[in-house]
């Protein structure tokens, strides 16, 4: 993992005259917010079903700066990262109702539990078989916490770690194309044969014939400025409350981690006030996409090309791990073949994705299953994330 400590951005930025300065917080904050539409454009036409919006966030934020479009450093990407971050952790997880997730996901929730441990699992063994160098225990809990959980904990277990901008964006880049590979081996699965006889497979769906089917995915979002005030105020309390706790304990770098506690025990005890909300899931992804395009900004390009590949096999190994612990699991446990690939997809790509890949194999009954577990996926992978970044420190 050479090249992080070469040259700083600092000493970069002394060097590169951009077209746009670090001061002219109007147009820096124009060019973020550009680049957040883009990749939610992305992800709402086919392209973004080959290619997360947030790979090419971080690529044509990356192209920026190191072009000498805009700085790799600026105030504006202060304020995004010190402020807009934290505010959508609870944003996010304002809906991680644990009862009603372990009510509706039934059976699959087992099999969720055994692919996080799979996942864990391939992470520790990955980071003993690869030379990861200095980085290696910070990325093992970060794709840790992204293969249990999403992008938001990759984000919130990278700041728990203290990764740097670079190392972050080298990280989450070289995931997204193992996370893209992931999703390719979840849909292939059940149509291969040797699987289907070696776990058992008995949920026979077909494909949906009409596009309306997927309603039950993706409800339209009412903006209710009542709604989004009260959550974005909810959550600047959670954030000041976690972030004064932090400081009596003298354990400031884990404040994303008292955020998380704070919201799920907002979360649990007002679960019917907070169901009633509208938007504030939507209004946390914009925060976070403009992170992505904040920490793209923010790196070194000869850093990345530097460190990518290993990253890259390290994923993939931790992928093929996860997925023969999680089939050889379902074989001993009798669980079904489809329900062995909603619970693992829950795990490594989300529950949206997840909600896919049942739509598209006629599993109907395993939609609410799959996204449930996805969201108990966020509300644990922060801590597992960090626990396996100490472990092995």
């Amino acid at each position: 993992m050479m090249g992080f400590n070469a040259i700083t951005n600092g000493e970069i930025q002394k060097i590169i005259m951009t077209l746009i300065s670090a001061d002219h917080t109007f147009a820096m904050i124009a060019v973020i917010f550009g680049l957040a539409w883009f990749g939610f454009w992305v992800d709402q036409h086919p392209i973004g079903k080959k290619t997360s919006g947030v790979v090419w966030v971080l690529v044509l934020a990356m192209l920026l700066s190191n072009t000498g479009i805009i700085p790799f450093e600026a105030p504006a990407y202060d304020f995004v990262g010190g402020s807009l971050v934290p505010l959508a952790i609870p944003l996010l997880l304002f809906k991680a109702d644990l009862r009603k997730i372990f009510r509706e996901s039934g059976p699959v929730m087992i099999t969720f539990c055994v692919a996080a441990l799979a996942t864990t699992v391939g992470a520790v063994a990955g980071f003993y078989l690869l030379d990861l160098g200095e980085i290696g225990p910070k990325v093992a809990g970060v794709y840790t916490g992204g293969w249990i959980g999403g992008a938001v904990n990759f984000l919130a277990v990278s700041q728990a770690v203290e990764m740097t901008d670079e190392q972050f964006t080298v990280a989450i880049s070289a995931s997204s194309v193992v996370s893209i590979s992931a999703l390719m081996l979840l849909m292939l699965i059940p149509s291969w044969q040797w699987a289907s006889r070696w776990v058992g497979y008995q949920h026979g769906g077909s494909a949906p014939s009409h596009p309306a089917q997927t309603d039950s995915v993706e409800a339209a979002t009412e903006l209710h400025l009542t709604h989004i005030s009260g959550a974005i105020a909810l959550s600047c309390v959670i954030c000041a409350v976690a972030d004064w706790f932090g400081a009596w304990l003298g354990l400031e770098r884990y404040n994303i981690l008292f955020i998380t506690i704070l919201t799920i025990v907002v979360a649990n005890t007002f679960p019917r006030l907070l169901d009633r909300l509208n938007g504030e899931f939507e209004l946390g992804m914009l925060f976070m996409y403009l992170f992505f395009a904040v920490v793209g900004a923010g790196t070194n390009a000869i850093a990345f090309l530097d460190s990518a590949l290993i990253l890259f096999v390290y994923g993939m190994l931790i992928i093929l791990i996860h997925l023969v612990l999680v089939l050889s699991a379902a074989r001993f446990m009798k669980v079904d073949l489809a329900e062995a690939v909603v619970a693992s997809g829950a795990a490594l790509v989300g529950p949206a994705p997840t909600a896919a890949i049942a739509i598209s194999h006629g599993w109907r009954e395993l939609i609410t299953p799959g996204i449930m577990c996805g969201i108990f996926g966020y509300v644990i992978a922060n801590f597992i994330g960090v626990s396996v970044s100490h472990f092995l420190s």
